[in-house]
């Protein structure tokens, strides 16, 4: 038996964030963010999530417009993270089928 690696407690809320369809504000190396959760899967042992970035700022500044705003993140990078109110937001180009991840667990089929 494979033992399951173990969740960072910011899972549960990137979990309910992406069942409900509710953005999160976060920060993630040292930015503020609104994220909208899609994926949740692992990477080289790492819990990570897949998700659009609808406000705030990146590491290249301003946030780029429409279907660039997609993020791979390692969940035990983020910080200060929290369900808020407001419009949950996608853009046509998803796919959890990617590179973002070795193991999905848990992804919105749209």
């Amino acid at each position: 038996m494979i033992a399951r690696p173990v969740r960072p407690s910011a899972w549960a809320v990137l979990e309910q964030a992406l069942t409900e369809k509710r953005p999160v504000r976060a920060r993630y190396n040292g930015r503020e963010r609104v994220l909208c959760p899609h994926a949740l899967g692992w990477k080289h042992g790492r819990p990570k999530v897949l998700a659009y970035q609808s406000g705030g700022t990146t590491s290249r500044g301003a946030l780029p417009p429409g279907p660039h705003a997609w993020r791979s993140m390692f969940i035990d990078e983020i910080e200060d993270l929290s369900v808020t109110e407001g419009p949950w937001q996608t853009a046509p180009n998803f796919s959890h089928d990617s590179n973002c991840f070795d193991v999905l667990e848990i992804a919105l089929e749209l």
